[in-house]
C-alpha cells in the first residue's frame, strides 16, 4: 500500500512524527500542499491523509487510486464525502483527540477577554503601572462569569467539555445542536435555537461546518441576542458571517469576540475583524497541544490499521 501524507505539519517535529506509518505501507510525506500540487503528490496512492488540504471531486476523478481518506481533524470538511462515498471510498476522521485542548483554550479566550492578561500584561512592561498615579490600571472592565449563561451550539465532544468547565467556573449552561443525552443534560439544558441566542451572555461554536450552520451567527440571528454578548469561536471560521460580527462589534452590539479560526486561513489583510473592536484572534491553535497531536498521531494510525484489517472506524460518510 501507497499512503500520502499531504500537510503532515507538527508543531515539535523532535518529538512528533509519523513513522509508525512506515509499517502499514510506502510512506511520503509533504509537510503542506499548495492546491496546484495535491494531484500530482497523490499520484497512484491508496490511503490519502489529509487536515486542511481539500479533496474535491475532481482531485478524486484524476486520482483513481484512492481507496481510502483520513482527516487528521475532527473537522472533515475539507473532503467531499459524497464523491468519495460514490466511489465506495471511505473517509475517516479523529472525533477525539484534541476534546480536552480545544475546550481549556475555548475557556482561555474567554477568559482573556474577561481579564485581558496580556494586555495588562504589555502595558506594566511597557512603564504604564509604574507611571500611573493610582495604585493600578483599568482600560476594560473585570468581567465575573458566575452567574451568567453560556450557550454552546453544537453539544458534541468538545461542546460538552467546554461546558463542564463552564459550569465549574460558575455559569449556567445551556446548549443547542448534537444528540441529547443523559451525559449531556447533567451539563447543559437543551435549549432551541431562538432561545439561546436570546438568553446567553456567552456563546460557544462548537458545531461542525455543514450547509446547515454556515453563517449560523449572521446580523439576524445577532439581532436576537443580548447586548453586550460575548461570541467564541474554536471549531469553524465560516460559522460566522464576519462582515456582520465586525459590524456588531464596532456598534457595541457584541461586546467582544474570541475567535481561533477564520473563514479564509491563514488570514487575509482584508478580513474585516482584523479592525474590529474588541475582537481577539489567536491563529488556529487551539488543537495544538503536545498532548493532543501525539493522540492525532495514534488515532490516524489507529484508522487506517483498522481500514486495512477490513474494519474500518471512525467512517464519517
Amino acid at each position: 500500500m501507497k499512503i500520502v501524507i499531504l500537510d503532515a505539519y507538527l508543531r515539535d517535529p523532535k518529538e512528533l512524527n509519523w513513522d509508525r506509518f512506515k509499517a502499514l505501507g510506502e510512506l511520503e510525506i509533504y509537510e503542506n500542499t499548495k492546491p496546484q500540487e495535491i494531484i500530482e503528490r497523490i499520484g497512484n496512492a491508496d490511503a490519502v491523509l489529509v487536515s486542511e488540504t481539500p479533496i474535491n471531486k475532481e482531485t478524486l476523478s484524476a486520482c483513481p487510486g484512492i481507496k481510502y481518506i483520513g482527516v487528521a481533524s475532527t473537522g472533515f470538511n475539507v473532503v467531499d464525502t459524497a464523491a468519495a462515498k460514490e466511489r465506495g471510498i471511505p473517509v475517516t476522521n479523529v472525533p477525539d483527540y484534541s476534546t480536552v485542548s480545544v475546550g481549556q483554550f475555548t475557556i482561555a479566550l474567554l477568559l482573556e477577554i474577561c481579564h485581558r492578561i496580556g494586555y495588562y500584561n504589555d502595558a506594566v512592561y511597557a512603564g504604564r503601572w509604574e507611571a500611573n498615579p493610582e495604585f493600578y490600571l483599568e482600560d476594560y472592565p473585570q468581567i465575573e462569569l458566575a452567574g451568567k449563561t453560556m450557550g454552546i451550539i453544537g453539544f458534541g465532544r468538545i461542546g460538552k467539555r467546554t461546558g463542564t468547565i463552564a459550569k465549574a467556573l460558575g455559569m449556567k449552561v445551556i446548549a443547542h445542536g448534537g444528540k441529547q443525552t443523559d451525559a449531556g443534560k447533567a451539563i447543559a439544558e437543551y435549549v432551541c435555537g431562538d432561545r439561546l441566542f436570546a438568553e446567553s451572555d456567552v456563546i460557544s461554536l462548537h458545531c461542525p461546518l455543514i450547509p446547515s450552520t454556515q453563517g449560523i451567527i449572521n446580523k439576524e440571528t445577532i439581532a436576537k441576542m443580548k447586548d453586550g454578548v460575548i461570541i467564541i469561536n474554536s471549531s469553524r471560521g465560516p460559522l460566522i458571517a464576519e462582515e456582520d460580527l465586525a459590524q456588531a462589534l464596532n456598534s457595541g452590539k457584541v461586546y467582544a469576540a474570541g475567535l481561533d479560526v477564520v473563514s479564509d486561513e491563514p488570514i487575509r489583510a482584508d478580513n474585516p475583524l482584523l479592525k474590529a473592536k474588541n475582537c481577539i484572534i489567536t491563529p488556529h491553535m487551539a488543537w495544538a497541544s503536545k498532548e493532543s497531536q501525539k493522540r492525532l498521531i495514534e488515532e490516524s494510525f489507529e484508522n487506517l490499521k483498522a481500514f486495512i484489517a477490513g474494519n474500518p472506524i471512525n467512517v464519517v460518510n
